[in-house]
């Protein structure tokens, strides 16, 4: 039998990874984006906040944010309950505790890519938008936001390659991810070489998978797009 019968365990596991790497990414990008407006903003305290925020979150190990948010956010919700008059013991949900610690994490990561992505759209675009008698909204939505996507698009491609392999960590707070799902079954079957190999595989085919459609949204993208030739 495959891998011991664990095979349907560790596709759950996959799904379930998946599905954080999903939610988190979705929750990332809009810290993200809210980040480079902050640091594109004429708000000394704004851009103060934001490059706060991604000079502390790039130079804590994700792991140590993964048990700090974890165990942190639980003592956290538990003394507000309690100051609320609730006693009972509140048990933070490891996937959301997952989710957001990851989003926590790769939004600062895309704020700075955001933040490239907008500054790459020339200013005289958005100036020749305002003297066309275009509304500052519809500069944004037409001319600056499809420009800065295309432009953000490599960055988003590797910060999601690199957050699905994070998502390891959540396993650590007791998710029964790919990972946990992995290191069961070979503590159980003692051949830890097979099924870590086998967790191996499905991150390398979900990383395959998603350089795949990448490339394909930046050929999307970039129709029209002249290239330059050095």
């Amino acid at each position: 039998m495959i891998l011991h019968g664990f095979l349907p365990s560790l596709l759950e596991g996959a799904v379930l990874t998946l599905g954080v790497a999903v939610g988190s990414m979705a929750l990332a990008m809009v810290l993200g984006f809210l980040g480079a407006l902050a640091k594109l903003s004429r708000s000394r305290v704004l851009r103060g906040i934001a490059t706060l925020y991604t000079t502390l979150i790039r130079g804590v190990p994700d792991l140590v944010l993964m048990l700090l948010i974890f165990f942190g956010g639980q003592v956290a919700v538990n003394a507000i309950a309690l100051s609320l008059g609730h006693e009972a013991y509140i048990d933070v949900n490891p996937f959301v505790a997952g989710v957001a610690t990851i989003a926590f994490i790769f939004g600062a990561y895309l704020t700075e890519a955001f933040r490239g992505a907008f500054l790459a759209v020339p200013p005289g675009q958005r100036e020749a938008g305002l003297a066309f008698g275009m509304s500052p909204r519809q500069v944004v939505w037409r001319i600056t936001l499809p420009q800065m996507i295309r432009h953000a698009l490599p960055g988003l491609s590797n910060n999601w390659l690199v957050l699905i392999k994070s998502t390891a960590i959540v396993s650590v707070i007791g998710l029964h991810d790919l990972m946990m799902r992995g290191s069961q079954a070979a503590a159980a079957t003692r051949e830890p070489f097979a099924f870590y190999l086998a967790v191996a595989l499905i991150y390398l085919a979900f990383t395959s998978v998603s350089e795949l459609l990448f490339d394909q949204l930046q050929k999307r993208l970039s129709v029209g797009v002249r290239r330059q030739s050095l």
